[in-house]
């Protein structure tokens, strides 16, 4: 099918507030609610979905809901609305005088492929390149008040087929809490992600958690590093795995040259988009660095977009893509998501988002509303 040429005529964004079930707990903070960006985005007749989830407070990175929000309003969607867009590259050609704010970015980027998706009426996996027919998925456990609490929790995955399962650790739950899971469940796969919550200085603790055979130990040092984590990747056998530090093609393309990381997790607001991701999942194939897709606690509208982006070849570990009622009691869209099997989902064959929000819904979680066009 040949190329479309979308003009972009209007724009609709929505601060909103989800709850969730119980608080989520890792190495930067405690959350009991997500906060996201959802916006819509108008061709003609058609219209494209998209969310970023940066948090309430500039925790994960220096983006929070509120940022992204106001620069989107002020900055990013006066640029877009109104204009001919042929393809993403065009899209974050004209965002690229802002620096930074790839959440911010990811709202126009994504949307536009929600879009460009109904427009040549083909499912978004299928645009994207995507050729895997199931999307293997993992659990994911944060920081709990106490051991058998995790523990109960694991056991609840491993029974319902889940291939790996992520802990989440900082300072003080970690060592104690991998002698107990591994002890308990001797040949589940465990990977644990530190949220930049260690330095060089605990070099010792990672010599300890190295001898636990981990699939990988997930962003152990600074939110931007590269270098030190070079520096620790060459002292483990543990493979090291860089979320928050890939913030940009540039920055995968430092960390794959240094030898940084094995694996890569892709997240669609923190790259900037999904073209970006793609990007980097081709440099790390062509590196022999393994990807996988990771989730910031959307709702059904983003997650989603990660089950398309989950097709597309080199993700070659289970995913954080979640069932809508592991975080959420009421979902923003009347489509929930759902396993189609033990450990495992379906891309969507629909055109566009198949997640769409349900007004009413969408009416009393907003905290802002902005339109253009």
């Amino acid at each position: 099918m040949g190329e479309v040429h979308m003009k972009i005529d209007s724009l609709d964004l929505f601060l909103i507030k989800n709850p969730l079930i119980e608080k989520f707990e890792t190495a930067y903070g405690s959350d009991d609610s997500i906060y996201s960006v959802i916006a819509c985005m108008h061709s003609g007749k058609s219209e494209g979905w998209s969310e970023a989830s940066p948090l309430l407070a500039p925790t994960y990175s220096p983006e929070s809901a509120a940022s992204v929000f106001n620069t989107l309003k002020d900055f990013l969607a006066p640029a877009i609305v109104g204009h001919d867009v042929s393809d993403a590259h065009e899209i974050n050609r004209a965002m690229s005088v802002y620096k930074g704010n790839p959440f911010a970015k990811s709202v126009i980027e994504i949307a536009w492929w929600a879009l460009e998706s109904k427009l040549k009426n083909l499912p978004l996996h299928s645009i994207l390149g995507g050729t895997y027919e199931k999307i293997p998925v993992g659990a994911d456990l944060g920081v709990q008040d106490t051991i058998d609490i995790l523990i109960e929790k694991i056991d609840k995955a491993v029974n319902a087929g889940f291939p790996r399962v992520k802990l989440k650790v900082k300072p003080g739950w970690d060592i104690d809490v991998l002698k107990a899971v591994c002890t308990t469940f001797p040949a589940q796969i465990f990977h644990i992600d530190c949220n930049s919550g260690y330095t060089l200085d605990d070099l010792h603790l990672f010599r300890e958690i190295d001898k636990f055979g981990l699939a990988m130990i997930e962003q152990p040092l600074f939110h931007t590093d590269i270098v030190d984590h070079a520096k620790l990747a060459k002292r483990l056998e543990t493979p090291i795995c860089l979320d928050e530090s890939i913030n940009s093609t540039f920055s995968a393309r430092q960390a794959i040259e240094l030898g940084a990381c094995r694996y890569i997790n892709l997240k669609v607001g923190r790259l900037g988009g999904l073209q970006n991701c793609i990007d980097v999942n081709m440099m790390s194939k062509n590196a022999g660095i393994g990807c996988w897709i990771g989730g910031m606690l959307e709702t059904s509208i983003g997650a989603g977009i990660c089950a398309e982006l989950a097709t597309i070849g080199n993700i070659t570990y289970p995913s954080d893509i979640f069932p809508s009622d592991r975080f959420y009691n009421t979902e923003l869209s009347a489509n929930r998501m759902e396993l189609a099997g033990p450990g495992y989902m379906l891309p969507s064959m629909t055109p566009g988002n198949t997640y769409v929000p349900d007004p009413e819904i969408l009416k009393s979680r907003t905290i802002k509303r902005e339109s253009y066009g």
